[in-house]
């Protein structure tokens, strides 16, 4: 009885989180706010809901399975996050307006000043001028 009350709770937070997340994905402005909204809640409410899942089916073949999905869920959130959050500042799909402090500018401007010079140089490999 109190583990069913214990699971049903969980249920209910981890369902609650993932409704925040959905939310936020459609409601918030722009794509870093997005990507926040998007991973946070979304890991928090897949640990309640393997805890509610554990708690009901205590074995320990589902037990380990659930800790590989959450583990995996885990490490690979943040890192996809982190890439899409790259490729979103590089491509300028974000509001500057909403930042803080904007940490890389200095850093890719320097990529896109190298990358441009690595450009003319192959380019003019290619087309020697005779």
């Amino acid at each position: 009885m109190i583990a069913d009350i214990i699971s049903v709770v969980l249920v209910a937070g981890g369902a609650a989180l993932s409704l925040a997340a959905a939310i936020g994905l459609a409601r918030f402005p722009d794509l870093m706010s997005r990507l926040h909204a998007a991973s946070k809640p979304q890991i928090l409410g897949l640990i309640l809901m393997m805890v509610a899942v554990a708690i009901q089916i205590p074995h320990w073949g589902p037990i380990t399975t659930m800790f590989l999905v959450v583990s995996f869920q885990m490490a690979t959130t943040p890192v996809g996050t982190h890439m899409v959050g790259r490729a979103g500042y590089r491509t300028k799909r974000l509001r500057r307006s909403m930042l803080y402090r904007d940490e890389l500018a200095d850093a890719v401007s320097r990529a896109e000043v190298r990358d441009s010079a690595q450009r003319s140089a192959r380019s003019s490999r290619k087309d020697p001028q005779t």
